[in-house]
């Protein structure tokens, strides 16, 4: 039997370096899963569909079903439904799908709510339409998006005011 060649990888995950000896052809989602503890991100269809699995990789949304460990260089910083609430903008976001009902099941909410953060970083403002956009490759069976698209609406809002709070806490 022939022994599987292995890479080694030092990513960021979640703010905490993290070295790794993996198959390069070992899935992102069972690394992060299995190896790492980390079972926010979910395998639903595993063929990239449902959006379940969603981190973000150097800020970008990725199905971790679909990434493979050959795929991601050293150095690459990836980030989990865990790491979230370690931002202000994470928090802010995970409070607008509580309070407006956004949370049924919860299956697909972490990946929701990875791409609702990726867009947020790059769309201060977002209109229904790019929030839309932004969630369709996240599947839900539970709440018809309605109030998934409000909660992501109301983050925006919300985190505007704080920003635009702060601004004049400096200026002052």
């Amino acid at each position: 039997m022939k022994a599987v060649a292995r890479v080694r990888r030092t990513w960021i995950v979640n703010g905490e370096e993290r070295k790794l000896s993996v198959a390069p052809m070992r899935r992102l989602l069972d690394i992060l899963r299995a190896d790492l503890g980390l079972y926010g991100a979910k395998e639903g269809c595993g063929e990239g569909e449902c959006g379940a699995c969603t981190v973000l990789i150097n800020g970008e949304p990725r199905v971790a079903c679909l990434t493979v460990a050959a795929q991601i260089p050293d150095g690459t910083e990836i980030l989990t439904i865990e790491g979230l609430a370690d931002t202000a903008e994470g928090r802010i976001l995970q409070e607008a799908f509580v309070s407006g009902g956004a949370v049924q099941c919860g299956f697909c909410i972490p990946g929701m709510l990875m791409a609702a953060y990726a867009l947020l970083l790059n769309n201060s403002e977002p209109s229904e339409e790019d929030v839309r956009r932004a969630l369709a490759g996240n599947l839900c069976r539970c709440t018809g998006y309605v109030n998934i698209v409000k909660a992501v609406l109301a983050a925006a809002r919300r985190l505007n005011e704080t920003h635009r709070a702060e601004s004049q806490g400096e200026q002052a």
